[in-house]
């Protein structure tokens, strides 16, 4: 019985016509992988794929060429490093630039887990 109520019920949060958010979450990229893994194994496996950040999506080669980690034991270790790159705070929507502070626009924080998610638009 609670299946059914489950099924007719609507969502908890209902989600607007936005803009998309570019890129993909660390949180995503860092499932992907088993740890621990060499830094040169990551670029070379996802290195092209673009990961949301404050400042607008980012390849992350770039990110992790500015790192001194040559080998991630967890994947704790492997997010803590970019989130320390990159930063942490709320990733702009759409078309907003990496020079806008976005404060008017739609934003998404970095750290939303996105159990369950649709990996559609993952690489």
């Amino acid at each position: 019985m609670a299946d059914d109520e489950e099924e007719t019920a609507e969502p908890a949060v209902e989600l607007g016509a936005g803009a998309p958010v570019e890129g993909v979450p660390i949180a995503r990229v860092a499932s992907r992988f088993t740890w621990g893994i060499q830094r040169s194994e990551i670029v070379r496996r996802d290195g092209e794929t673009a990961i949301r950040t404050p400042a607008g999506p980012r390849r992350l080669a770039d990110v992790l060429a500015h790192c001194d980690v040559p080998y991630f034991e967890s994947r704790r270790e492997f997010v803590e490093t970019v989130r320390e790159q990159v930063g942490d705070g709320p990733v702009p929507a759409g078309d907003v630039g990496a020079g806008s502070d976005g404060a008017d626009d739609a934003h998404e924080d970095i750290d939303a887990d996105d159990a369950g998610a649709d990996d559609a638009n993952a690489s």
